[in-house]
């Protein structure tokens, strides 16, 4: 009898380890940090040929890229559609997962898609395939996913981090952390630079179309304009606009992709809110009077502006009026590109105009469905010929959960102009 309950005890005991290792690797394999890489299983698609007009209305924010493929972002993953025109979202072409890590921000150039996470890391995948191309270590993020449901503030707005090209045309990322910012050639993510910085007095700008980046320095005196080479770091220029205070506050305009190649700045102050534009080059900006009222963009050196009921075209440097159109009614400006600038009108008509001449060169209502006009824009996106919108229920109330925030469950329009 002794014996048959020594080997029941030990059974038992047998099978509790057996368990516990059980346990212990379900909970390794569920929390122990993974990166989850799923390539594309289908050849590259051929790029898109739109026709102008609402493509359809997505749950989440697209970002294009190469006129063929959707890439986007939720709260640990990556991943991308395709065609570009789909009316609806549809079975990933490729997927990256990371866990725990977050996403932060995800921005694309040509076919190199780069996604940064909460833990500093960055990952450059081939847009072609879904495939990891290089990882390297940034500075990390203050914070990790920050964008709401649609993650159009991760793939929009990624904060922290700006596309440039150095003087000889390479592509290179700036990445900007709370306590520094470094350089990292985008083609096999070498970091090329590296400078200490203190983020709390600083605010990153953007990139400029000559290959600096800028920064508004708090830390010490009056606030600077800090302009650095992004091949090398090295500050070419530190610049105080007149009438600088501590509150200034310095807006990118003109971009080739949000925040990136930029040829103009808007410098405000807290007193009266009013502006000056700049133009911005290989030494300090020069002033473009033209750019000073909120709202308006910048083509090149021709500044496009809506007010008072009427929509014109001006020479950056001097003012000059080039065009005028009054027939779009109390329109604004809501995103450009390179050749276009988008216009929304009072009833939700999309407009883009050609900034050299004003001319219309496609309008139409951003409509889907039954949907209605009845909504107001939140933030916008343009790139490669494509508009998103995302749609606000009235009236807009930034602190309400996000099922009443959104006007649907599919709240962005997408649109190809």
């Amino acid at each position: 009898m002794g014996f048959a309950r020594g080997r029941r005890r030990a059974a038992m005991a047998v099978a509790a380890l057996v368990g516990a290792g059980a346990v212990a690797v379900v909970v390794h394999r569920v929390l122990a940090p993974a990166e989850v890489d799923t390539p594309a299983r289908a050849s590259y698609p051929a790029a898109a040929t739109p026709a102008v007009g609402v493509v359809g209305r997505l749950p989440v924010a697209p970002l294009i890229v190469d006129g063929r493929l959707r890439v986007y972002a939720t709260t640990r993953q990556v991943y991308a559609d395709q065609p570009a025109d789909s009316r609806y979202r549809v079975t990933p072409y490729w997927s990256y997962r990371r866990w725990p890590a977050e996403v932060s921000g995800v921005m694309a150039e040509g076919t190199t898609v780069v996604s940064r996470w909460s833990d500093g890391k960055l990952v450059a995948l081939d847009a072609r395939t879904g495939r990891v191309a290089w990882e390297a270590d940034g500075p990390a993020p203050a914070e990790g996913w920050t964008a709401r449901r649609t993650g159009a503030g991760a793939v929009w707005d990624p904060p922290g981090l700006f596309l440039a090209r150095a003087a000889d045309g390479r592509p290179v990322l700036v990445v900007s952390g709370a306590d520094g910012v470094r350089g990292i050639a985008l083609a096999d993510g070498r970091q090329l630079w590296s400078a200490d910085v203190d983020g709390g007095c600083r605010a990153d700008v953007a990139t400029t179309a000559a290959g600096q980046f800028v920064a508004v320095d708090r830390c010490a005196g009056p606030a600077t304009v800090e302009f650095r080479d992004v091949a090398t770091g090295a500050q070419t220029t530190r610049w105080a606009p007149p009438g600088a205070t501590p509150e200034l506050a310095v807006t990118p305009v003109g971009c080739v992709s949000h925040r990136s190649r930029c040829r103009g700045l808007r410098t405000t102050g807290p007193a009266d809110g009013a502006g000056r534009g700049w133009l911005v080059g290989a030494g300090s900006p020069v002033a473009a009077p033209a750019l000073d009222p909120t709202g308006s963009e910048l083509d090149g050196e021709r500044v496009v502006a809506a007010a008072d009921g009427a929509v014109t075209g001006r020479a950056a440097r001097t003012g000059e009026e080039m065009w005028r159109r009054a027939d779009l009614g109390p329109a604004r400006i809501i995103a450009a590109q390179p050749g276009r600038v988008h216009l929304l009108t009072e009833a939700n008509d999309l407009v883009t105009l050609d900034p050299s001449t004003g001319a219309e060169r496609s309008r139409f209502p951003l409509d889907v469905g039954r949907d209605g006009i009845g909504w107001a824009p939140g933030l916008a996106y343009a790139g490669g010929g494509y508009v998103a919108v995302e749609r606000l229920r009235e009236p807009v109330d930034p602190d309400a959960d996000d099922q009443r925030y959104f006007l649907t469950s599919e709240p962005v329009v997408l649109a190809a102009t």
